[in-house]
């Protein structure tokens, strides 16, 4: 067979459902030997998309998502993806055209060294200089990107390479890698740590989402009595409803989870990335005894100087240490914090101004939503208050982009979303800045028919950085632009838009939204004031002085 058709051989063994992207001349053997492929190829309208389309796909499934492109300006063009694949700990293999072997050693059209361009970015990637290592580097590739921590490989294939006669299958799957059990000497220590301590907090990451091992984390913190503050890619990791849930933890400013971080005497960080929060945030003094409870041993950093690290499956881990643990006294600490933070969200909601306030848009928001509905968040101001203020019940039902923290992931994203889910509403919030960034890829949503709600919080400008500057140097500089009609923009798209004119329209318009059986854009006024008074009221924040 051509070698062309071992690739697609290989993804089928992976149990690959979608490829996102676009060909182009050097890889149109590799796509016609698509044709006929239980695989359905997602042709994107630009690259970066196809590549945030596989990130969101590897989020959801945790199987490694798949996006392709040509060579050139086709592969830098998938770079942005899939650096927010790997940072963002996404199991992604990005496969991009290449030129003829004979063309590498000179000067040559569109050709430049991608496995040097990639080199810093994934996990991991090579060159495919001989068809005879096909097999075994696709499934590599597989292998290491769905390894923990999860991230993204990259696999250069020649186009004369793709064109050779060979004869090979796929390299058949075994056992998946055994996660080994910790040792009842580090459980014996962790366990005496948590015992010893007056007020433990848990800091619950992004890997206790990869890990599945969230319903564990629940019962671990609700045996305990020990209070859980998620980061903002670990939302979901316990029912932000449950007693204990302390909400998310990553504002610049502090606030009243920070309280409970600065009353603490033992952070037991389970699955926490430090691309997430740094620590210095949490433990300014170095002062703090974390117990480290993971896949992967911890990082190096002089904030994150760990007393003792537990290794293995952390549900296994979890289940074992809440049997062994002495139960903690910290119910009614938690009780007071998690009073104070529900009572600023509350405030939040009633806000009646229009252009509306970011929370009052996202209260109106989870009301609306179903507790496994899915909301996937772009980068921008509205990401902090997402964070903030946006309760999350169950595990990926809220997709960040927090590590490489990557604007225009939400609309591609969304697409992936609802190709995994077509089952629940999905909805995808995005600035006006981040929105213009992908929006073309409303026509592929369009053209392959998935229906979900895209927001946009209108601003006119990048509303992060303007409340620095103002917070700053009390001016904002660069930052402002006109949109297009977002409404006729829609339209021209295949959607059906929708402009919010009172803080009173904007439910009955989501509700009428999901209820369209097509794509919808609503175009939503936003009040960023908030951005900059939410620093300066935390700035006068008073931590309670007393639990009782």
């Amino acid at each position: 067979m051509k070698a062309s058709d071992l690739p697609f051989k290989c993804f089928e063994n992976e149990d690959v459902q979608y490829i996102f992207g676009i060909h182009g001349e050097e890889n149109i053997d590799i796509l016609d030997s698509l044709v006929g492929s239980k695989i359905q190829f997602i042709t994107t309208r630009h690259e970066q998309g196809a590549a945030f389309m596989a990130d969101v796909y590897g989020r959801l499934t945790g199987k490694a998502g798949v996006c392709l492109s040509t060579l050139g300006p086709g592969a830098t063009n998938l770079v942005t993806g899939v650096a927010d694949a790997n940072l963002d700990r996404v199991p992604l293999v990005a496969i991009p055209g290449q030129a003829s072997l004979d063309r590498m050693h000179k000067e040559s059209h569109q050709y430049m060294d991608t496995v040097g361009l990639f080199k810093p970015i994934p996990k991991w990637n090579t060159l495919v200089h001989t068809a005879d290592i096909i097999s075994e580097v696709v499934r590599k590739a597989f292998k290491l990107a769905q390894m923990e921590k999860h991230g993204a490989t990259h696999i250069d294939i020649p186009e004369d390479v793709a064109k050779a006669d060979i004869l090979a299958q796929p390299i058949p799957l075994k056992e998946d890698v055994h996660v080994p059990y910790p040792t009842e000497e580090t459980l014996k220590i962790a366990a005496k740590l948590i015992s010893d301590a007056s007020y433990p907090i848990i800091l619950a990451g992004n890997g206790v989402l990869r890990a599945q091992a969230a319903e564990s984390l629940t019962n671990f913190a609700m045996k305990l009595n020990i209070p859980v503050a998620t980061t903002f890619m670990g939302k979901g990791a316990i029912p932000d409803d449950c007693p204990l849930s302390l909400l998310s933890i990553g504002l610049q400013a502090d606030d009243y989870i920070s309280c409970g971080f600065d009353q603490a005497d033992l952070i037991v960080a389970i699955g926490y990335d430090l691309v997430e929060y740094h620590p210095q945030k949490w433990n300014p003094h170095k002062a703090k005894k974390i117990l480290h409870i993971d896949y992967t041993s911890s990082e190096v950093d002089a904030y994150y100087n760990v007393d003792m690290e537990v290794i293995g499956k952390i549900s296994i881990t979890l289940d074992h240490l809440s049997g062994i643990v002495r139960i903690k006294n910290t119910k009614h600490i938690v009780g007071v914090l998690r009073n104070r933070i529900l009572e600023e969200c509350k405030t939040m909601c009633n806000y009646k101004s229009f252009p509306m306030k970011p929370q009052k848009i996202l209260c109106d928001i989870r009301e609306t939503l179903k507790p496994d509905d899915i909301l996937i968040c772009d980068v921008g101001a509205h990401k902090l208050w997402v964070s903030h203020i946006y309760p999350v019940y169950k595990p990926k039902t809220c997709i960040i982009s927090n590590g490489f923290a990557s604007m225009g992931i939400a609309l591609p994203g969304a697409i992936a979303a609802k190709l995994i889910h077509p089952e629940r509403q999905v909805i995808e919030i995005m600035g006006d800045g981040g929105f213009l960034m992908n929006s073309q890829e409303l026509e592929t949503a369009a053209r392959i028919g998935v229906s979900f709600v895209s927001l946009i919080i209108n601003d006119g400008s990048y509303g992060i950085i303007k409340s620095k500057q103002l917070n700053a140097f009390g001016h904002s500089a660069f930052v402002e632009f006109s949109n297009p009609d977002f409404i006729e923009y829609a339209e021209s798209s295949g959607a059906k838009g929708y402009r919010v004119e009172s803080a009173n329209e904007f439910k009955p318009i989501l509700k009428d939204a999901f209820k369209y059986q097509g794509l919808t854009i609503i175009d939503c006024p936003v009040d960023y004031s908030e951005n900059t008074i939410l620093p300066q009221r935390m700035s006068k924040l008073t931590c309670p002085t007393t639990y009782e």
